[in-house]
């Protein structure tokens, strides 16, 4: 079976002065995370879409789901955890409980604020996991990335052709990723800023599927003010 999780733990800090989670602003006309099921909703070999969201807004989530998208047997909300992990972790282990977790079971990550994903995306990563145990969507790095250790001086400055911009969604056997999560150390738990890099930190292999420009984070006002201009855009098109 092929699952999907849209990560919508987080309570979105960066976003500035929000009386509600980045998550539920409004988008055009309907919230942020509503586009981003939606997408979900459209692959036929999903079988579920759960959403894992900050246990205080579970019940706001619900009613979310009622009035854009109606009653959906394919939606399930769950509680999120303390981090993008737990969350990831909590979906993995609802599917295991409640579910059943069969050898080849697939779940498909997806950040709730990255509203437009599209089907090309989601299809490759389904493709590529058939050959991998995780999977990663990636972007070429447009511009040079420099790093420092100190925060003060450059330490060093990377070939650009070998740099790429991480996005999601972010695809694993279930299995696997149970498994290869509960192997890491405390130390190793710590440095984890995705779920691809619990493989990369085990020196297990990870494929990529190219990802696409207009599939951006929606984390700060500007991220939302462009978000509703490439929305405005597409309306236009269509």
């Amino acid at each position: 079976m092929i699952y999907a999780e849209i990560l919508a733990g987080g309570v979105g800090k960066r976003m500035g002065n929000t009386d509600m989670p980045k998550q539920f602003l409004m988008l055009g006309n309907k919230p942020i995370i509503i586009h981003t099921v939606e997408q979900f909703l459209l692959v036929p070999e999903i079988a579920k879409v759960l959403i894992g969201c900050p246990k205080d807004w579970m019940g706001y989530m619900s009613d979310l789901v009622l009035k854009y998208i109606g009653t959906n047997e394919k939606i399930i909300i769950i509680e999120g955890g303390k981090d993008r992990n737990g969350t990831i972790m909590n979906g993995c282990k609802y599917i295991e409980d409640t579910l059943g977790l069969a050898e080849k079971d697939v779940i498909i990550t997806h950040d709730a604020v990255r509203p437009f994903v599209d089907y090309r995306i989601i299809e490759d990563n389904i493709k590529c996991v058939k050959k991998y145990d995780a999977v990663d969507t990636i972007i070429p790095a447009a511009d040079t990335i420099v790093e420092s250790k100190d925060g003060k001086i450059l330490s060093d400055i990377p070939r650009r052709d070998f740099l790429y911009l991480g996005q999601t969604p972010q695809t694993f056997k279930i299995k696997e990723l149970m498994k290869t999560f509960d192997t890491l150390t405390s130390e190793e738990k710590e440095i984890l800023t995705d779920a691809c890099k619990i493989f990369v930190v085990k020196k297990k292999e990870v494929g990529f599927v190219r990802g696409e420009e207009y599939n951006l984070k929606v984390t700060t006002m500007h991220d939302l003010k462009l978000a509703n201009a490439i929305l405005e855009v597409g309306l236009n098109h269509d």
